[in-house]
């Protein structure tokens, strides 16, 4: 296995219980919380069903990335040690993304969320029996979080079984692959069969596949070579008509994708309607809207520790990808109500236009 990431993190335990051996090979650890997954009972089920639309209304409104979930009113250093140690062993136990809501400014402060951080790696420390490898699989490059977190079911306690080995190829670098074999700088792995969960071009991989041309065939991947621009995260000035769902400059990957994709959709069906009703047949994001835009979710991503990370909310996973932060990250109801104000006010910032009327050719008699 090479990477452990998301995707590898999942998997480990799952190859690890199957194999007879299995070869982890890591560059950077990450951070990851247990998953917790448990069959509901009858009684979990009626009172969430009894309370379904308040929790969808609080997803959408309420949030800051769409999970429903209790909001915390302090920060991590408003606690003492102990009580701060308290809530960490209370959401490590329930499990599950909403870790990193136990406070309110873990992502925006560093001490604080060092605080968080400590907590996990002293957690991978209990679990793991080897402290070199347990030293290994502690994440020390980035803020807990700003690296999209990760849950697993049994990860770290998988490297305490006899029949897998972790491979640091930060001090060990991958050389080459052979037939049989993953060669690093000091030795041969030998393996009958090789997963790679190496990621994705994250937020703009999709579209870049696609050759998206736009007003004088200029292409969207040409405009986007120094970082995706987009007004809201739905439409790029220049490409009429393209509607872009979470895109780049939306809150996408930092919010529950359901809420951000139902959101986008429901926007853009009362936009087209909007526009038919007037006779209008094209639309487009101004380019002064569009600037002020990326601007805005630039300036909200720098108050915050995300950017301190290698990470693929930066494109920095992608040789040659520019390192901008995509996504906004400014919360689901806030920018929710963003794009209602501006279909409010006759969708300011895009220029709408009518269809084309036909010319009409007098006849020569």
């Amino acid at each position: 296995m090479i990477g452990t990431g998301s995707s590898g993190i999942q998997s480990v335990p799952v190859i690890a219980g199957q194999a007879s051996h299995l070869t982890v090979f890591q560059r950077t650890p990450n951070f990851s919380i247990p998953a917790h997954n448990a069959p509901l009972s009858q009684e979990e089920r009626e009172a969430f069903r009894a309370k379904y639309p308040e929790v969808r209304r609080f997803a959408r409104e309420d949030t800051r990335n769409g999970i429903y979930t209790e909001m915390p009113d302090r920060g991590a250093l408003d606690d003492g040690d102990n009580e701060r140690r308290a809530k960490y062993e209370a959401r490590w136990a329930y499990g599950g993304l909403t870790f990193m809501a136990v406070y309110n400014n873990l992502a925006l402060d560093k001490a604080a969320n060092d605080t968080a951080a400590d907590f996990v790696r002293e957690k991978i420390a209990e679990i793991v029996k080897d402290p070199q490898k347990a030293k290994l699989l502690q994440p020390n490059n980035h803020p807990i979080g700003s690296k999209r977190i990760c849950v697993d079911t049994d990860y770290f306690a998988t490297f305490n079984r006899p029949n897998v080995t972790l491979v640091d190829i930060r001090s060990d670098p991958i050389a080459e692959i052979l037939p049989d074999a993953v060669r690093t700088a000091a030795r041969d792995y030998e393996v009958d069969a090789l997963v790679l969960a190496t990621g994705f071009d994250a937020m703009t991989g999709s579209v870049a596949k696609i050759d998206i041309r736009g007003r004088d065939g200029q292409t969207l991947n040409r405009k986007w070579a120094e970082g995706p621009k987009t007004y809201l995260g739905l439409m790029s000035s220049g490409f009429p008509n393209l509607f872009i769902i979470t895109g780049p400059g939306s809150p996408s990957v930092l919010s529950n994708m359901m809420v951000s994709i139902e959101q986008h959709v429901d926007w853009i069906t009362d936009c087209v309607a909007y526009m038919r009703g007037r006779g209008l047949d094209t639309m487009e994001a101004e380019k002064q809207a569009e600037d002020s835009w990326v601007a805005h979710v630039n300036e909200v991503a720098h108050t915050t520790l995300y950017p301190q990370a290698n990470s693929w909310y930066m494109g920095a996973n992608i040789p040659g990808k520019p390192q901008i932060f995509m996504p906004y990250i400014g919360g689901v109801g806030v920018y929710r109500q963003i794009c209602n104000n501006v279909a409010a006010k006759g969708y300011k910032g895009f220029a709408m236009m009518p269809a084309e009327q036909p010319q009409k050719v007098a006849a020569l008699s």
